[in-house]
């Protein structure tokens, strides 16, 4: 970090420094919440979380090199802290002025589905021509976004962020610190239904990442999306469109899914009325990340990438655990996408998951989030599994019972039902078959981590 002292800490937080008599003009080395992390003259917050109290360290923290800590009480420390009404905001405040001293490129990334995919995509773009700083995981809330921004270093010359909400004018405070350069949607689906009410509330909600941008700003949206294609303009700026369709800015034409071994397309880009096109091998399965790529290809031609780094970028992906990664073992082959789980991609696992070899087994728990129509979106999910063929289907938790009403009246083929990932864990021994390809997928929350390492000890 640079541009940062407890000064400027006391004077962006309105904070009170205490014990802070020859350091207030010390230079801030990094801002970090792990104890186990501490470096010279870092700064640590102390949070309070479910299971621990940030504030339970902070002697500790002091007493390893740091240089102080932000606080939401009076401590009885020696060195120096920064008391806050909250230390929250506190940090919000902090990467919202460290953000504008450093002068770089920012590309905010949200959309319902396909975020972190994209701002994987998006980097690797990137990273053909620049030093690229990206959110780690998914660390896209309001905590993370803080964190990510913290770790823009002097080397860094484009931040790409992802962006995450749950509800309403979170978008807001987002876009506050990160004041993207170039916002970029991916679409506009049915997760947060339960805060948002409707997909039209998901759209304004999440078009709140418009509002911190400046004139010379640039918009990147999915064409093929029915509430992002009627954008027009955001801020005076009209957005650039990628997507199958001929009047996107960046599209896709002639299309080959090879199953697991990933998609081939043509490239098409639109510029001045002139096009010209390239041919992409995509790697990762799957068509939805058809549009991950020209999410990354639009932000890349914007920010000086030639089509030609471009495709050399798209041709060395692969999708991270949890997020469609296939494991193969000695029994089965996974199709491991079980970090997150929206109605949409639900069904598009679920397409996957029938190119592959063997029996198709889903191991499908609960979406959360979505509302009054919670019901409605699992039963449609129940129907889709089992009309798309799917050999077995497994259906996990409470909410999931729908999803198993919907499946075992529109198959005859197995359809089973467990409580929890315990039970489900116990059964599945007698239920799968050497050679069965298995979908895991569920709300992050579901934790089906735990059945996809379940089923690599099988």
């Amino acid at each position: 970090m640079k541009n940062i002292t407890l000064k400027t800490i006391q004077d962006v937080t309105g904070g009170k420094v205490y014990n802070g008599r020859g350091n207030m003009d010390t230079e801030v080395s990094a801002i970090i919440h792990d104890s186990r992390k501490v470096s010279d003259n870092c700064v640590f917050l102390c949070i309070k979380g479910e299971r621990t109290d940030g504030h339970n360290y902070a002697k500790q923290v002091l007493d390893n090199g740091a240089l102080a800590v932000i606080c939401e009480r009076k401590l009885p420390l020696a060195g120096p802290y920064v008391l806050v009404d909250s230390v929250l905001e506190a940090a919000q405040k902090i990467a919202a002025f460290y953000r504008k001293t450093t002068g770089i490129k920012v590309v905010g990334i949200t959309g319902s589905v396909g975020k972190t995919s994209t701002k994987e995509f998006v980097a690797a773009v990137l990273a053909k021509r620049y030093r690229v700083h990206k959110t780690k995981g998914n660390l896209n809330n309001q905590w993370g976004v803080p964190f990510t921004l913290f770790g823009i270093d002097d080397r860094t010359e484009v931040a790409v962020v992802e962006m995450g909400i749950s509800d309403h004018g979170e978008m807001n405070e987002l876009a506050r610190m990160a004041r993207p350069d170039i916002a970029v949607i991916t679409n506009i689906g049915e997760s947060h239904l339960e805060h948002f009410g409707t997909r039209e509330g998901i759209l304004q909600a999440k078009s709140e990442i418009f509002n911190y941008m400046d004139q010379n700003g640039k918009i990147v949206l999915n064409g093929d999306d029915d509430k992002l294609s009627t954008i027009v303009s955001a801020r005076g700026i009209r957005p650039s469109f990628f997507g199958m369709g001929n009047g996107c800015h960046v599209s896709a034409q002639k299309v080959v899914d090879k199953g697991l071994a990933g998609t081939e397309f043509d490239m098409i880009m639109r510029d001045g009325g002139g096009k010209m096109s390239v041919h992409i091998e995509l790697p990762v399965p799957g068509i939805q990340n058809i549009y991950n790529a020209l999410a990354a290809a639009d932000v890349g031609l914007m920010m000086g990438i030639s089509p030609m780094q471009i495709k050399a970028a798209l041709a060395g992906l692969k999708n991270a655990d949890g997020r469609g990664n296939i494991i193969t073992t000695k029994s089965f082959m996974i199709l491991d996408d079980c970090y997150n789980a929206s109605p949409k991609s639900m069904e598009s696992s679920i397409d996957l998951l029938q190119k592959m070899p063997g029996r198709k087994v889903a191991i499908l728990g609960d979406m959360l989030e979505l509302g009054e129509l919670s019901d409605k979106l699992h039963f449609r999910v129940g129907k889709y599994a089992a009309k798309a063929g799917t050999d077995v289907i497994v259906c996990v938790g409470t909410r999931s019972e729908k999803t198993y009403m919907a499946a075992r009246m529109s198959t005859d083929n197995q359809v089973e039902l467990f409580h929890d990932n315990e039970e489900c864990i116990d059964a599945l021994p007698a239920i799968l078959e050497p050679g069965d390809s298995i979908l895991v997928k569920a709300s992050n929350s579901m934790h089906f981590y735990e059945i996809v390492d379940a089923l690599k000890e099988m």
